[in-house]
């Protein structure tokens, strides 16, 4: 059912924590299935991300996109932090089953969620950053029981 990298991840996660004084903290969940993830990112003056870190309430695979999501933006400038969309962290941890591709998608939402942070603080514009959903089950279409 998961992959050998997400069970690794999710049993030896990378990452785990905050950042204290984070440079932007992004935190979102999905509403219909309980998840919360917060990222936090330190991003130094020439905007590369420096650290990542992160705390997340959910499932095996909510822990392991989290903790790939970190790697992932860990060193990246802003932009290409930006570029990590939830296809990447999937593909990253060598796929996901159908059910929890959400967790991806929150993966991706939290780290939007934390640039959107940084930007705030910092009074810049993010080219191409939208503002983040706090739920990403907003949006979705009601599933009929």
């Amino acid at each position: 059912m998961y992959s050998e990298k997400v069970m690794d991840h999710f049993q030896n996660p990378r990452n785990v924590g905050e950042i204290e004084n984070a440079s932007g903290v992004g935190t979102v969940g999905n509403a219909k299935c309980g998840d919360i993830m917060r990222i936090f990112l330190d991003i130094d003056d020439e905007g590369i991300v420096r650290d990542a870190k992160f705390k997340t309430f959910g499932c095996g695979a909510a822990v392991a996109t989290s903790s790939m999501a970190t790697e992932l933006v860990k060193g990246k400038t802003i932009q290409e932090a930006l570029q990590v969309t939830n296809k990447a962290v999937m593909e990253a941890l060598d796929g996901l089953p159908p059910v929890k591709v959400h967790c991806s998608l929150l993966a991706e939402e939290a780290i939007h969620a934390a640039l959107w942070d940084y930007a705030e603080k910092h009074h810049i514009v993010i080219e191409g950053l939208e503002r983040p959903k706090n739920d990403i089950s907003e949006g979705e279409e009601e599933e009929e029981y």
